[in-house]
Parts: C-alpha cells; sequence; structure tokens
C-alpha cells in the first residue's frame, strides 16, 4: 500500500513538475526549456483572469463558509425540536455533485425562466438578477451555488466542535452573567481551534481545485470571465494539446495547495511537543 501510494502519488507529481520545465505537447518528451512554461503561463491573460477568479471567490467562499457555517451551527446547538430535519436539509446539497449543483443553479439564475423571472412575473418589471450573463459578476453566481452546497458540511463540523464543549462552560458563564455573544467569541470558538484549522484546510483544498461546478455554471464564459485554474490546465492538456502549459499551470496549483496544507500540518504536529 505505501509502496503503490509513493508510486501514483509522488512519482506522478515529481514527473507532471519535471515535464513542465519542457516543450512536450500532445506526447510528453524530455525537451528542456527551463522556466519558458512558467513565462508563457504568467504572460496569458486567461490565466491571470482564472488567478483573479479564484483569489475573489476563494475568499468569499473562505468568510462566508466559515460564517454561515458556525451561526447555522450555533442556532442548531439550541437544542431545537426538529433538529434532525434541519441538519438534514441543510446538508443535502453536499450530497449532490458539483455538475448537479451547478446545472440547479444555472436554471435558478436563468433571467427566462429563474428568480428573475418570478420576481418580474410578480410585477417588479425593473428586476434584474442574471450573474451568469454578466462578465463583471458572474463569479458571484458561481460563489452562490458553492455555498449552497458546502456549507452544510461546514455547519456539521462545527456543530460537532460544539458539541464537544463542556457544559460546566456553559453553566459558568451564565453564572458569572457573561454574554452569550461574548461567550461564543472570547471562550468557545478559541476552544474550537483545531475544528477551524481543519474546516479551513477542507475548504482551502476545495477552492484551489474548483472545477466541476465552473463547467456545468458557465463553461468559464461569459467569454473567459469566470476561468479557473483548473479549467485552464484541463483545456491546455486535453484540448489544446499543451502538455507542458498545463503542467506548468497544475505545479502553480500544487504549490498553492501546499501554502495550505504546510502551516495547518505545523500548526497540528510541529508545535506540539511531548512531555519529557
Amino acid at each position: 500500500m505505501i509502496a503503490t501510494a509513493l508510486v501514483v502519488f509522488v512519482g506522478g507529481t515529481v514527473w507532471t513538475v519535471v515535464y513542465s520545465f519542457t516543450d512536450s505537447k500532445l506526447l510528453p518528451r524530455l525537451n528542456f526549456v527551463g522556466l519558458e512554461q512558467y513565462e508563457r503561463l504568467w504572460a496569458t491573460n486567461r490565466w491571470l483572469i482564472s488567478i483573479e477568479n479564484l483569489l475573489i471567490y476563494g475568499t468569499l467562499s473562505l468568510i462566508f463558509s466559515l460564517v454561515i457555517g458556525f451561526v447555522l451551527a450555533a442556532l442548531l446547538d439550541q437544542k431545537i425540536r426538529f433538529e434532525n430535519t434541519f441538519r438534514t436539509i441543510l446538508l443535502y446539497p453536499f450530497a449532490l455533485s458539483f455538475i448537479v449543483t451547478g446545472l440547479v443553479w444555472q436554471w435558478v439564475l436563468n433571467p427566462d425562466f429563474g428568480i428573475q423571472h418570478i420576481v418580474r412575473s410578480l410585477g417588479w418589471e425593473s428586476f434584474a438578477f442574471d450573474p451568469l450573463y454578466n462578465a463583471d459578476i458572474v463569479i458571484y453566481g458561481l460563489l452562490i451555488a458553492g455555498l449552497w452546497q458546502g456549507t452544510g458540511l461546514i455547519m456539521c463540523l462545527m456543530l460537532a466542535g460544539l458539541r464537544g464543549i463542556d457544559e460546566d462552560i456553559w453553566k459558568a458563564a451564565r453564572v458569572d452573567g457573561i454574554p452569550m455573544w461574548r461567550t461564543y467569541i472570547f471562550i468557545v470558538i478559541p476552544m474550537m481551534r483545531p475544528v477551524f484549522i481543519t474546516t479551513l484546510v477542507i475548504i482551502a483544498s476545495g477552492i484551489v481545485r474548483v472545477y466541476d461546478l465552473v463547467v456545468a455554471q458557465t463553461s468559464g464564459g461569459p467569454g473567459i470571465a469566470s476561468e479557473v485554474p483548473a479549467k485552464y490546465v484541463y483545456d491546455k492538456m486535453f484540448l489544446g494539446q499543451n502538455l507542458a502549459q498545463g503542467f506548468a499551470g497544475s505545479t502553480m496549483m500544487l504549490l498553492a495547495v501546499l501554502v495550505v496544507i504546510i502551516p495547518w500540518a505545523y500548526l497540528e504536529f510541529g508545535g506540539k511537543r511531548r512531555p519529557t
């Protein structure tokens, strides 16, 4: 098992990085050209737009996923009636693939029969809401679909963390007259640090490799307004028949993942010291 993992994952990764320094086109070949592929990558407008979109989508997705997920978890933690039903409903979108989610929200946001059409049919003729057809805000249409699918999982992770908080802490806070919001901010959230770190890693890794949602909703359009790095890599490798350029893009994505994983690994393992 270990040997298989090393060959498939580590070997594949090294192979990709090595061939990103070649001029491979349809088939891989060891004709090294130095940093030429990376220079071409960062001089390509389509790649730059994809990075900008990923930063916007990633930043907002990270913030809203954590905030909405935690708020929903805090509400469910109040031992409300029908908690299991609400939890199932909120988690259900996560069971769907990104392709299905993208297609559903493509219909919902379609101005001809989606939200815009419904609101206008109610008499508000001036209402306009067509983010998937507006290059300036299309990335926010993708964000809505992404949050709808992923927030339920974040809620469940946060709820598990909240349920792990000792009930005596809540009782002590109430006895001391500490408002609930201060208890959450200054006591509960710091105690949930491992949950937050794990959640951040899950969200960030999903952001870097977002692909299915974009393909299903917009195919990168209008034009290239909703392009993302994963789609750029796929198109270069399988449609543009430019393996080296795709390898260069995937290597940059790998670096982005390492930027997330290495600090997490250090916080989780590197900072811990065994008692002597």
